[in-house]
Parts: structure tokens; C-alpha cells; sequence
């Protein structure tokens, strides 16, 4: 454990995850080019990101109850292959179907990547170890996104949209033929966990299911992933600069401070849950109530919002991103390791479902007011921001009340097992008195 071969092992699984997220966002950076590519409208353009969306979340449990059976070093690798095959398609394609089908192959790789690289954290790592290794593994992850925006989007300028799509495509060969040779399951000498025969899969994931860790670990990710992703990824730069007003270059760069926000509060995340593993859903509900008091902050401001507030909002909702990641430290903690993968799956869904269903919900109300001519017509006027944004305080209180229901059961159980949580007051007063108790030690050793 946390040897030289665990740290190859991890460093080339989340070079995977760094390349899948590039191969994810490679088409939001190519929007203008695509558009005159397949002569398609913008509507229609946005059906490649949403069905790469739902192939992806589509996948997770079945990634889940695959990584459990054949391990997480093929899956990465055949990740890999699937996004070749759709880059590659993607490069050569000349109708929209064509492209859809390439997205959708990329949308399938990028799906056996994530969990498949968390699978291997709990083989080569020790236990407090690992959520800062999640945390790590989603912040460089993510930096794929600067990959896509820049050296992908000046290939795709300087030589066009073939070169670019088959370099892409390159990255995913090198990542394929890496996995293949670096990656193992686990550390040589140990024993692979137990393995349930195929026809019992539906019963290891209906196991995971019950498991009401599992359960709260979906919906942390549910409640406080999906805010950032649908600023991030859909409309966060519309709202920014059609309905607040921001000029297009401040705009990018509060999308750049998303990012290194998340950097900076992950590994902290990660140290926290890992010395205070009883109070992870309290961490959870705290970044859920900032997150909305942020966005009423924004939405009832008198007028467009002034600069400082719209980055005080980025900063919370850059925090529910690494925030969302307790979710998979339920799912390790409260399920045997035969079937984590399966319960990994079912964490790494709830985030996406809630993204996708206020995404569409968000265009429909947009579309509504525009259609009724709300606002003299302006489909991204401030006011139809507004009340459409709203859409999201109802699909973050299912979320709450999913963490309040499943937290609930938890602690019943472990109340069953002997274990009681203090009150929160008793256990902040306890941390109090070790800090002090500490802080003498120091005092009296220095003198």
C-alpha cells in the first residue's frame, strides 16, 4: 500500500480521467465550426451535448456492475478505445447523425472511466488517504477542460476540424496503450474481493440500492453537484452576459475562477471528511444552504447584479463540485468491496440526472416566457433569468430531502451497531478543547 507502483498506478488512472474530460468538452469549444459543419441550428447542435449527457449517466450502474466484476484496468482501457472510435467518427462525419453517433461512442468512454479510476483508490491506498485522493482525482480531472479551450481549440483554428478531432483522438491511443501497461487492479500479492457469479448482479445491485449509505451518497451528489455543472457547462455564460450584462471577457474569467476555486477547496475537502467522517452530511447540507443563499443573493438583487456578487456566486458553486465528491466516500465506507464499483455508479448518477432535468427544465421556462412574450420577447432577458433560474431551488429541495431522509436510516444503523453520534455542539466543543490541548503541548515543548 502506497507504494511507488501505487502512485504510478493512480498518476496514469487519472491521466485517463484528465484525457476523458478532454474528450468530453472538445465539442463545446468547436460550437461556431460545427454549426457550419452539419448546417444544423443551435437547437439541434444542442442535442450532441445532451445525448453524450445521458449515454453518459445512462451507463453509470451498468459501469458500475462491470468495474465490480472485470476490474477497473480493463474498463479504463476499453474507455479509452470507445473514445477513439468516437473522436475518429466524430473527425469524419458530415451529418448530424454522423456526429451524434461520435458523440455518443465519446459519451460511452468517458462513462468507464471515473468510477473505474475510483475503483482502484481502496486496492493501493490507505483509508484517510482516500478522500483526498478523490478530491485530487476530480480537481485534475477537470483540468481537461483547460486542454479542450486551449490547445485543442488552437489546432482546431490554426488547422481545421479533421486535425484536431484525430489529435484528440491521439491523446485516448496514449492513454490506452498506458492503462494497458501500467495499471493493475490491485497490488501484487493480494487477494481480489469476492466475486458474485453474473446471474446474481441484479441482486448486488439491488443490495447496493438498500445500503441507505449508498442511497445518501447519491444524493449528496444529486443536491450539490449539479448547480456548477449546469452554470458550467450550459447557462452560466448566457445568464452572464445576455441577461447580467458582463462584458464576454470578464464573463471567461469567472469561468476560469470556477475552476481554481475547485482546485483550492478540494484537497481541504478531502482532509476534512477524512478527520471528521461522522459529519460529512452536515459538510453537505452547509455547501447546499450556501449555494442557495447565494443564488437568492443574486436573483433578488435590485437590477443586474454588481461583479463582486456574481463572483462571490461562482465561488459557492465552485465548491459544490469537490463538495458532491463526499458522495463516493458514502458509497466506499457503507458497502463491502465486491460490490463498491456497483454503489459508485449509482452515487455518480444522481449528480448528472439532477443537471440534466434542470437543463431542460431551465430552456423550457425560458421558452414559455419568450412564447408569451415576457420580457418584449428577449428570450435571455434578466427577468426570464430569473424566474427560470428558479427551477433549481425545486430540484435542490428533492435533494435535501433525500440527504435528510437517508441520513436519517444511517445513523439508525449505526446506532443498531453501537455507535452514537454526539450533538453537533458537544463534538464542536470536543474539537475546541483538543485544538487547546494541542496548541499547550506546543507552548510547553518549546519551552
Amino acid at each position: 500500500m502506497n507504494s511507488r507502483r501505487a502512485w504510478l498506478v493512480w498518476g496514469v488512472s487519472v491521466l485517463a480521467y484528465l484525457v476523458a474530460v478532454t474528450q468530453r468538452t472538445t465539442f463545446g469549444v468547436a460550437g461556431l465550426e460545427a454549426t457550419a459543419r452539419f448546417d444544423a441550428t443551435a437547437s439541434i447542435l444542442s442535442v450532441f451535448t445532451v445525448v453524450q449527457l445521458l449515454v453518459y449517466a445512462g451507463l453509470q450502474i451498468p459501469v458500475g456492475v462491470l468495474v465490480d466484476r472485470f476490474g477497473p484496468r480493463l474498463l479504463i482501457a476499453g474507455g479509452a478505445a470507445l473514445m477513439v472510435a468516437g473522436q475518429l467518427q466524430l473527425a469524419t462525419a458530415d451529418s448530424v447523425g454522423g456526429g451524434i453517433l461520435g458523440r455518443s461512442l465519446v459519451g460511452a468512454g468517458d462513462a468507464l472511466t471515473f468510477i473505474s479510476v475510483l475503483r482502484l483508490l481502496p486496492a493501493w491506498f490507505s483509508g484517510r488517504q482516500i478522500p483526498v485522493l478523490t478530491q485530487w482525482t476530480g480537481i485534475i480531472g477537470q483540468l481537461g477542460q483547460i486542454a479542450s479551450a486551449v490547445p485543442f481549440a488552437f489546432v482546431l483554428h490554426r488547422f481545421g476540424w479533421n486535425t484536431a478531432f484525430v489529435s484528440a483522438a491521439s491523446l485516448s491511443v496514449l492513454v490506452l496503450a498506458l492503462a494497458l501497461v501500467f495499471i493493475r487492479n490491485r497490488p501484487a500479492g493480494v487477494q481480489p474481493p469476492e466475486l458474485l457469479p453474473l446471474r446474481q448482479s441484479a441482486t448486488s445491485l439491488a443490495e447496493a440500492w438498500r445500503q441507505p449509505g449508498t442511497r445518501l451518497g447519491m444524493w449528496t451528489h444529486f443536491t450539490i453537484q449539479f448547480p456548477g455543472t449546469v452554470f458550467v457547462l450550459m447557462w452560466g455564460f448566457p445568464y452572464l452576459v445576455s441577461a447580467e450584462g458582463v462584458d464576454s471577457s470578464w464573463a471567461s474569467a469567472l469561468m476560469t475562477l470556477f475552476v481554481v476555486v475547485a482546485v483550492i477547496c478540494g484537497p481541504w475537502l478531502g482532509s476534512w471528511v477524512g478527520r471528521h467522517p461522522l459529519r460529512r452530511s452536515t459538510m453537505v447540507l452547509l455547501i447546499a444552504a450556501a449555494i442557495a443563499a447565494a443564488w437568492l443573493g443574486v436573483l433578488l438583487y435590485p437590477g443586474p447584479a454588481p461583479l463582486w456578487l456574481l463572483a462571490l456566486l461562482v465561488v459557492v458553486l465552485a465548491i459544490g463540485g469537490p463538495g458532491s465528491m463526499i458522495g463516493f466516500d458514502f458509497a466506499r465506507t457503507h458497502n463491502p468491496g465486491h460490490r463498491l464499483g456497483t454503489a459508485t455508479g449509482i452515487v455518480n448518477i444522481g449528480g448528472f440526472v439532477a443537471s440534466l432535468v434542470s437543463m431542460y427544465l431551465i430552456g423550457v421556462v425560458l421558452d414559455i416566457l419568450n412564447a408569451r412574450g415576457f420580457s418584449g420577447g428577449d428570450l435571455y432577458a434578466l427577468d426570464s433569468f430569473r424566474i427560470a433560474l428558479t427551477v433549481q431551488f425545486a430540484v435542490m429541495a428533492v435533494g435535501v430531502a433525500g440527504i435528510l431522509r437517508t441520513r436519517g436510516k444511517v445513523r439508525a444503523r449505526m446506532a443498531d451497531d453501537g455507535l452514537h453520534l454526539p450533538p453537533l455542539r458537544e463534538a464542536i466543543l470536543r474539537e475546541r478543547q483538543r485544538k487547546q490541548m494541542e496548541r499547550s503541548d506546543r507552548r510547553t515543548g518549546t519551552q
